[in-house]
C-alpha cells in the first residue's frame, strides 16, 4: 500500500511540473508553435507519466481518496508560479487553497 501512495505523491509532483513546462511553453507565437514548443512537448510527456503513475497508484487507493489527494497540487502551483513568474500571492488564493486543503484532511481521514 505504501508503494500506492508514493505513485500518487510522484503523480502529484510530475502532475506540477508538466504544467509548470506547459506554462514554459506557453509563450510561443502561435497556437500551433506553442504545442510543437520542446516546454510542451516536455510538458505532456511529464503529464502522460504522471496518469500512469496515477493509476497505479488507484489500484490500491480509493478514487474518493485520490482525486482529491490531487488537488493538492493548487498548492505547489500557486507556490511555483510566485517563485517562477512572480505571480501575485493574494489572500483570497491563499484562502482558497486552504480551503482545498482543508477539503482534502477531511475527505482522507477515514483511511
Amino acid at each position: 500500500m505504501i508503494w500506492s501512495y508514493l505513485a500518487l505523491l510522484t503523480a502529484i509532483l510530475l502532475g506540477v511540473g508538466g504544467q509548470l513546462m506547459l506554462k514554459a511553453g506557453a509563450d510561443r507565437g502561435s497556437l500551433v508553435g506553442q504545442y510543437l514548443a520542446p516546454q510542451s512537448l516536455v510538458g505532456l510527456t511529464i503529464y502522460f507519466a504522471a496518469a500512469v503513475l496515477y493509476m497505479f497508484a488507484l489500484r490500491k487507493i480509493p478514487v474518493s481518496i485520490a482525486f482529491p489527494a490531487v488537488s493538492l497540487s493548487y498548492l505547489a502551483i500557486v507556490g511555483a508560479a510566485y517563485w517562477r513568474y512572480g505571480e501575485s500571492l493574494t489572500w483570497s488564493k491563499l484562502a482558497g487553497v486552504g480551503l482545498i486543503c482543508s477539503g482534502v484532511f477531511l475527505v482522507s481521514r477515514h483511511i
